[in-house]
């Protein structure tokens, strides 16, 4: 995509106070979460987080593209307006988001680059905060260069995972947020345990909290949740 998109991962759990209603009202306010929020941007999706991870049970992943410098606090605006109706029963817990960039080590868009505003989602989603030592930008863009290629190589070798990179430099605590999409768990763990052996590992300074999502359709959720 040669358009800046911003992606932004908003995690939310699920309060006492929503299991202590009825499962038709569970439904219910599951309904009107997703009608306030499956249109705060040009494309949303929805994912099931428990029980893969504890801290969350819920995730939306909302895509906008960027074509202008005010679009990022209108969304910013149009998604806080959607959630605080809700807050009692659907508690924010963490966002995670950045923005598309072109990358400097690999040319023209990979195959393997994730669309957000495709219709199909594979099903599952896995992202985590990356962030890489100073070391690692104080060498020359040639010594990355050939430590990336190698990378590349590896994650190459594994051409039905996606990858979607955003940039979050000076904008949150991370540098990138790396998402992966998959319908394989077992061979997505494989690749990344292929990466683990690659040299620019040493390089890693931070690469989480991993949270690993269930893509579902508002019908699978009310059902899930109901």
């Amino acid at each position: 995509m040669g358009q800046t998109v911003l992606g932004h991962f908003a995690f939310f759990r699920l309060s006492e106070a929503f299991w202590a209603l009825s499962a038709a009202q569970r439904r219910d306010q599951v309904a009107a979460w997703w009608e306030r929020l499956g249109s705060v941007a040009a494309r949303v999706h929805l994912y099931q987080v428990f029980p893969s991870h504890v801290d969350a049970d819920l995730l939306i992943w909302s895509a906008e593209p960027v074509e202008e410098a005010g679009i990022p606090a209108r969304f910013f605006e149009r998604f806080a307006r959607a959630v605080n109706d809700c807050r009692t029963l659907f508690l924010p817990v963490l966002a995670l988001w950045g923005f598309t960039r072109p990358s400097i080590y690999a040319s023209g868009r990979s195959p393997q680059e994730v669309d957000p505003f495709e219709g199909d989602r594979k099903p599952y989603l896995i992202l985590y905060p990356f962030v890489k030592t100073t070391d690692w930008f104080l060498m020359s863009k040639e010594a990355r260069q050939g430590m990336m290629n190698e990378h590349i190589r590896v994650g190459k070798q594994y051409p039905s995972i996606r990858q979607w990179l955003l940039y979050s430099f000076g904008l949150q605590d991370q540098e990138w947020v790396v998402v992966y999409e998959t319908e394989d768990l077992v061979l997505f763990s494989d690749l990344v345990q292929a990466l683990r052996s690659t040299e620019v590992r040493r390089y890693t300074l931070r690469d989480t909290p991993i949270f690993t999502a269930i893509h579902r359709t508002p019908e699978e959720m009310l059902a899930l949740l109901g």
